[in-house]
């Protein structure tokens, strides 16, 4: 069997046509128009079409989601001052008594720092102090971080996104890193994954989460011999085990044990796997293979094998995992951040 070929063309148009005007279909996750830009641009820049976008009306629109401290209300009132999702999550919500509301979010907050780094916008100039000071009233005792001061789930995720913002900015002021190592530790299962909460199931985007954060804080090394060799408190071993291991007969990723591959988790696991030094440990070609199966007919990547319909989501982490393997015409990415190399 020849190989499949990479269908640029098809991915560029679909990139610019979510870059200019979302689906119908896409309408209920307004609150994460941020996440949605992140994905389409991020799309055309690792297709190296940057170019078909004006950057600095998009960096415009990014930055009019960043809540600043108003007049009357205090640094110190607990509010967190990152970036909403979208228009409507600036407003109040009804029944909430915040009187100096606003929607701030960590992974929208994350979004529009990775996007204004894709677009070459210099994140000196963006209000870093008050966003970092009121990060850091986001983490729990326990290490872990809430998304948003009115309350929510906490979990890897948002431990991720915080370490993510800290690295982005170049100021780690915004979290404790020690607590929230430990935190990551503690979300390490018997099988060697990581739950996104401790004693939960095993999972590739939590593991991905919880190495990629150890990673940002200096916690895990990019080599594979130094992590085998050093003694941390997470276990390299049966880590390194739990993500081979998640590589299935038809070449893709499943996130979980007996679960179908997935076009997602051919970031998320592969992507750890190449943190920690391991990635020329899996079969690259049937990656690509199963990948390149993954390609609708009209440009961008499903979530399933052969089906028709793209989504943006599973598109754009279907580009970073062919850019992991080195796919002609993409531009290397810088896997911890989930952004081009270049970016940084």
């Amino acid at each position: 069997m020849g190989k499949r070929d990479f269908a640029r063309a098809r991915h560029v148009a679909f990139f610019d046509a979510m870059a200019t005007e979302l689906p119908g279909d896409y309408a209920p996750q307004e609150v994460n128009h941020l996440t949605l830009g992140y994905f389409a641009v991020g799309g055309l820049s690792l297709l190296r079409e940057l170019d078909r976008v004006n950057k600095d009306e998009i960096a415009k629109w990014v930055l009019s989601f960043q809540v600043h401290p108003e007049a009357h209300c205090d640094e110190d009132n607990g509010s967190f001052y990152g970036f909403c999702g979208s228009r409507s999550t600036q407003f109040p919500l009804p029944n909430v008594k915040d009187p100096c509301h606003n929607g701030s979010h960590l992974a929208s907050t994350y979004s529009a720092l990775a996007l204004l780094k894709i677009l070459g916008y210099d994140l000196a100039n963006i209000d870093s102090k008050s966003l970092l000071l009121s990060m850091k009233k986001l983490q729990q005792p326990d290490g872990s971080f809430m998304p948003t001061h009115i309350g929510a789930e906490k979990d890897l995720r948002f431990v991720y996104c915080a370490a993510a913002i800290c690295s982005m900015l170049d100021d780690w002021t915004g979290m404790n890193k020690l607590k929230a190592k430990e935190y990551i530790f503690n979300c390490q299962s018997y099988d060697g994954g990581f739950g996104m909460v401790p004693g939960s199931e095993s999972h590739g985007g939590g593991t991905y989460c919880a190495v990629a954060a150890l990673h940002l804080m200096g916690f895990v090394q990019v080599d594979l011999a130094s992590n085998l060799r050093e003694s941390t408190s997470i276990d390299i071993h049966m880590l390194l085990d739990w993500c081979l291991q998640r590589q299935v007969i038809d070449g893709g990723f499943q996130g979980r044990i007996n679960k179908p591959s997935d076009t997602c988790y051919a970031f998320w696991v592969g992507g750890i796997l190449k943190i920690i030094g391991a990635y020329h440990l899996i079969d690259h070609y049937a990656l690509r293979e199963f990948l390149l199966t993954c390609q609708s007919p009209y440009g961008g990547f499903t979530k399933f094998p052969h089906n028709r319909i793209p989504d943006i989501y599973h598109s754009y982490y279907g580009l970073a995992a062919l850019s992991l393997l080195e796919e002609e015409g993409l531009e290397p990415l810088c896997v911890e951040l989930g952004i081009l190399s270049a970016a940084l």
